[in-house]
């Protein structure tokens, strides 16, 4: 029980740091707070996913469902869909990749590279890095969201809608475990007492790693029925390299990670599962 108890809390935690969802009054109390418990709610990132792709999937639906039967209507769906989803997590996600993008290509001196991560003014890399972000992620959803007759053994779900709604569950679950082990694999370079990722700056246990992968392999089971195998395993790959390749990059040119090298691979992540998602149909 007391194992059960521990395990709401800190994915409580985890949904008050990755999330605008209000956690507060007594509830916030019964949580409580301590570093050792915010360093152990990263485990819960993936289960944080498992939140916002439902909630990103019934906001795609239920707009699919209020739209005409349109060659756009899925790129409008796709649209508003992720503007929820953008109103859920407060936008995280696409700051990293902006203050990443800024940071990387503003200077080749590491130094100043984080230096200029750490401006919360967004630059012409920043923006250029957002825009594009934004544009392939509802393209791709666009298209997911548009396949007439996609695999799927629920024949009677209005406009094929659990293919999509299944790409955006495990494209939100698979994108928040990925980047956890940039956490394991490379060193905290952000000014710890200040950063956003002071939480995540240690070095991630095993047990937390063991953790976030389950939370990932149920929601992969869970729409195995939905997908085809082939198709999730080209989509994990596809999401897989990518965070290899934002390691690498990573590795190269800071030594190491900070919280908006997190939010840019989670980004990037989950851009690069729908894309494999897509060309494997």
């Amino acid at each position: 029980m007391k194992a059960i108890s521990q395990f709401v809390r800190e994915y409580l935690l985890a949904l008050q740091f990755f999330t605008r969802i209000p956690v507060t009054g007594r509830l916030a109390e019964w949580v409580g707070y301590s570093p050792d418990m915010l360093r152990a709610s990263a485990a819960h990132f993936p289960g944080i996913g498992v939140l916002v792709g439902v909630i990103a999937a019934a906001a795609f639906a239920f707009f699919q469902m209020l739209l005409p039967d349109s060659t756009f209507s899925p790129l409008v769906a796709a649209v508003l869909s992720t503007v929820v989803t953008v109103l859920v997590t407060g936008g995280f996600h696409e700051d990293g990749i902006a203050d990443v993008a800024d940071g990387l290509g503003g200077s080749p001196n590491r130094d100043r590279a984080l230096e200029i991560m750490k401006d919360s003014r967004i630059g012409a890399f920043g923006a250029m890095a957002l825009v594009l972000t934004l544009l392939a992620k509802v393209a791709l959803l666009a298209i997911l969201g548009s396949i007439e007759g996609a695999p799927t053994n629920w024949e009677e779900a209005p406009f094929d809608a659990w293919y999509i709604c299944s790409a955006l569950l495990a494209g939100h679950v698979v994108s928040r475990g990925l980047p956890l082990l940039l956490i394991y694999l490379l060193p905290h370079v952000g000014d710890t007492a200040l950063s956003k990722s002071k939480p995540l700056a240690d070095q991630i246990s095993p047990a937390s790693l063991v953790l976030a992968s389950a939370w990932c392999l149920a929601v992969l089971l869970a729409v195995f029925s939905v997908m085809d195998a082939i198709n999730l395993l080209v989509a994990c790959s596809f999401a897989a390299l990518a965070m290899l390749w934002m390691a690498r990059m990573f590795k190269r040119r800071l030594q190491g990670f900070t919280g908006d090298c997190l939010g840019a691979t989670q980004q990037v992540c989950e851009i690069a599962f729908y894309f494999g998602l897509a060309i494997s149909l």
